[in-house]
């Protein structure tokens, strides 16, 4: 009887001892993640994330700071344009008054009247330059091809010595400020005259 109890008693110890083994088994095995390579993970996703915001946030700022940089660039050179535009119907009344003014009778004045005619030519140059000054520029068309973007066709003219669609009579000046069209010029185009020649550049 003693060794059948002692038997009991191993088999019994046997038991629990493989019980208590088992839930440090499972233990083992959840902790087998490592819970720093974890967090560095986590961390270097985080970092990712906020690099790609920095660089996307650079990148609207640079974009931004060329845009603004464009604008301030266009109200600087672009700023007179409705002066301008209006400042040129004096310009246009002042040659008006030239033109109106006979030929022969520009070149025998003299006293009064050449010191009147010396002294609108000289505004009138005066004025071109100030204007020049604040970008605008007059355009000058005749004998150039038809611009529909810097040109305004009034009417035909059948020439056939010339290209047909060239400039052969200016009836208004035009004028640019900076790249834009302050006012187009208003022309006579050739009609009917040969095509004008291809452009190379075109043809590339």
């Amino acid at each position: 009887m003693p060794q059948d109890d002692q038997r009991q008693t191993t088999v019994e110890a046997g038991a629990g001892a493989s019980q208590d083994t088992a839930p440090n088994g499972q233990g083992a095995e959840a902790s087998s993640v490592d819970p720093i390579a974890e967090t560095l993970a986590l961390l270097t996703a985080e970092r990712d994330e906020l690099k790609d915001r920095t660089l996307r946030t650079l990148a609207e700022m640079e974009n931004l700071r060329r845009r603004t940089e464009r604008e301030v660039a266009d109200a600087r050179a672009y700023a007179v344009t409705n002066f301008a535009r209006d400042v040129l119907n004096v310009a246009d009344n002042i040659r008006r008054a030239l033109d109106s003014v006979p030929a022969d009778a520009k070149a025998t004045a003299d006293g009064a009247l050449k010191g009147l005619i010396d002294g609108i030519e000289l505004t009138e140059r005066d004025l071109g330059k100030t204007l020049e000054r604040h970008g605008v520029k007059i355009v000058e068309p005749e004998g150039q091809k038809f611009d529909p973007n810097r040109h305004q066709a009034m009417f035909e003219v059948p020439n056939p010595e010339v290209p047909a669609g060239t400039v052969v009579q200016v009836v208004q000046a035009g004028y640019v400020i900076g790249e834009r069209v302050l006012r187009p010029a208003l022309v006579g185009v050739a009609k009917g005259g040969p095509k004008a020649a291809a452009n190379p550049a075109d043809a590339a």
